[in-house]
Order: structure tokens, then C-alpha cells, then sequence
């Protein structure tokens, strides 16, 4: 697989970047807000759906960053930023325009943990690069039914239909 770079400018763009972070895993010591920089980055391990709908039925996880620009606030509900080494599953990252261009990226974690971050901009997703190489093993699939693909490396995206892993149809 080509490694993937996804930039969002948009709230349905950000709905297809959600799409392909589903089920990333992410350590909260790998959730960096950097004020000075007016960035918030993450470090995830994004489950490769593609490789795993393959006929092949590998399971890899890809090493991925996440990065949101013109960032004026973070927070994080339900984590525990002591605890560095917890595990967190991605679930989905959800827009909600507030002023114009800009909004608030919520990040939605499996436990109710939530990372929000407010931007004074709309484009406040940059690019979500894959890294190269082989990616390492996952022992198994995330137990849920895996997005809809139209074709090799994409994801079914449509404006108006709800998200099935937010419970809408």
C-alpha cells in the first residue's frame, strides 16, 4: 500500500479522515499540544482496512501522524495525562463550526475520553501522513463491521449519510 496523506478543509473532509483513523490506537504520551506553535499533534497506529479486506486478510497497523494546525485551545476530558502509557482507541474526529471559519475538532476515544481542540480557522486538520515501509502486524481485527470501500485504498464517502460507527444509519 502507497502511504496515505489526507488533508481536511472542511467538515466533510474531516468526515473521510475520520473514516481512515476508525480504530487507530493512539498513547497519551503521544498526544503533544504545543501552544507556542498553536499545533496539537498525535502519534497513532491507524488499523489498516485495506490490507485486512484484502483476499489476503493481513492485519497491519500503520504508523501515522495526525497533526492540527492554527490551534488556540486543548483540552482533554477522562485521560489521565500521568498516565502515559494508557492505551487509547480512536474512534472517530468530529468538526463543529463555532465562529466562522472556525471550530471545534473533538477527537472521540472508545471509554468516553474526548480531546478537543478549538481552531480559529476551518482547515484545522493538515496533513495525516502514513509512514513507509512494512508495516508491523496486528493479531486481529477491531470487532466491529470495516467501512465500505469502493475501491482499492478508498473509503465509501457521502454527503448526508450517517457514520455507522457513531450508531446512524
Amino acid at each position: 500500500m502507497d502511504p496515505l496523506k489526507l488533508i481536511a478543509l472542511d467538515k466533510d473532509d474531516l468526515e473521510v479522515v475520520s473514516t481512515h483513523l476508525q480504530d487507530s490506537t493512539v498513547k497519551v504520551a503521544d498526544i503533544v499540544w504545543r501552544p507556542d506553535e498553536k499545533r496539537c499533534v498525535l502519534g497513532l497506529n491507524r488499523f489498516d482496512w485495506e490490507a485486512a479486506t484484502d483476499t489476503a486478510g493481513a492485519y497491519h497497523r500503520r504508523r501515522t501522524a495526525l497533526r492540527f494546525d492554527r490551534v488556540t485551545a486543548c483540552k482533554c476530558r477522562n485521560l489521565s495525562p500521568a498516565d502515559r502509557e494508557s492505551v487509547l482507541n480512536l474512534l472517530a474526529v468530529d468538526f463543529a463550526e463555532t465562529d466562522a471559519p472556525g471550530g471545534v475538532v473533538t477527537l472521540i476515544f472508545s471509554g468516553g475520553g474526548r480531546c478537543v481542540s478549538r481552531s480559529n480557522a476551518s482547515n484545522a486538520s493538515s496533513p495525516i501522513s502514513v509512514r513507509s515501509g512494512p508495516p508491523p502486524a496486528a493479531p486481529s481485527t477491531p470487532t466491529h463491521r470495516p467501512p465500505k470501500l469502493d475501491g482499492p485504498g478508498t473509503a465509501r464517502h457521502s454527503r448526508g449519510r450517517g457514520n455507522p460507527s457513531r450508531g446512524n444509519p
